[in-house]
């Protein structure tokens, strides 16, 4: 019998607004250009390529268009934002480092990956490091948050334009019930490529398979690549995965809030008033889509149980085993220390 629990999600989804509409920085690359190609048209215009590995129908998509539409207006068509859904431009590693070779892309990113170039900032995408959105944002407020996001700018070339793209708990996508750690013994599960996803999932009792993009995964599950993913509503609902996957287990292991980036070599052919419409625009982008995420996300998982997903809520799930478990990874990446100190400046004991 289906297990739904939409009150669930929308209890845990009630604080999601308050972490949104942050201004960060933020960096990007285009599919294999030099710095030379990614130079500005004659006349003065600009354009920058927006990757995501996210499918037509993410909100986010739907936010990145609204950005690069009120862009648009707002320069006199000086600047140019153009959308690349479902990894059109490649991985989102591919184009980060596209970016920092001067290519005019910019992508979706999560401290996860950031973690690749400041290991520290990785924290904020541990598993069960963050229990509400509010925790969130406090920790992004931190001082701590700010220098790392000045040494990504200062000693790796990477501007955050933006990092108030809340998008919800993620939570594993399966082919089995999972109640416990104990369940995912053995179970292939994709996860985005940075150490910190890697490590957390596989501390959680789960293989994890970070060569496989997001938009990938309705694919790999069909030929057996892997068992099963791990992700939030928002995502897992517009790429169909119902129709893969039987299960979504409501571990909320994760708490993802994403920022866009752009390379420091292209940012800085812009002129600074365009610059300032840029940042401005993606912030106000940034809120209305995480709104919408909020709005549909019980409306979402209510369509996929309706496809024949079962959803397994969280109180038939043993969370504490699974926060137990997510110890090891702190230990393992060496962030015990370091989310103590956080905890401490944000007053959570």
């Amino acid at each position: 019998m289906k297990k739904r629990n939409l009150m669930a999600m929308a209890i845990s989804l009630s604080l999601f607004l308050t972490a949104c509409g942050q201004g960060g920085a933020a960096t990007g690359a285009a599919g294999g250009q030099s710095a030379d190609a990614a130079k500005p048209a004659a006349g003065g215009d600009y354009v920058i390529k927006m990757s995501t590995q996210l499918s037509e129908g993410s909100p986010f998509v739907d936010g990145f268009n609204a950005w690069a539409d009120a862009v648009k207006e707002k320069t006199d068509g000086h600047v140019t934002i153009e959308v690349y859904p479902s990894a059109a431009l490649g991985s989102d590693e591919d184009v980060i480092e596209q970016a920092l070779q001067g290519a005019n892309v910019a992508v979706l990113t999560d401290c996860g990956r950031m973690g690749n170039y400041v290991k520290e900032m990785g924290i904020l995408n541990a598993a069960y490091f963050a229990d509400s959105y509010e925790e969130m944002q406090k920790f992004m407020e931190t001082d701590t948050f700010k220098g790392w996001t000045d040494e990504l700018e200062t000693k790796h070339g990477i501007k955050i334009l933006n990092f108030g793209w809340c998008d919800g708990f993620r939570h594993f996508l399966t082919n089995k019930p999972i109640y416990s750690p104990d369940d995912l013994k053995g179970v292939l599960i994709r996860t985005p490529g940075a150490d910190v996803w890697s490590k957390s999932i596989q501390s959680l009792g789960a293989t994890p398979v970070s060569t496989v993009g997001w938009a990938d995964v309705y694919n790999a599950v069909q030929t057996k690549t892997i068992d099963g993913a791990e992700g939030q509503t928002s995502a897992s609902y517009p790429a169909a995965l119902y129709e893969v996957l039987d299960y979504m287990d409501q571990t909320g292991h994760i708490l993802l809030m994403n920022g866009i980036i752009v390379g420091e070599k292209y940012w800085n052919t812009i002129p600074e008033e365009y610059q300032n419409i840029i940042i401005e625009e993606c912030a106000k982008a940034a809120s209305n889509a995480s709104k919408v995420v909020a709005d549909n996300a019980a409306a979402n998982e209510a369509k996929m149980a309706e496809a024949g997903m079962t959803i397994i809520p969280p109180e038939e799930i043993d969370i504490e085993a699974f926060r137990k478990a997510s110890e090891a990874a702190y230990e393992e990446l060496g962030f015990t220390e370091l989310r103590a100190e956080l905890y401490k400046k944000i007053g959570k004991e």
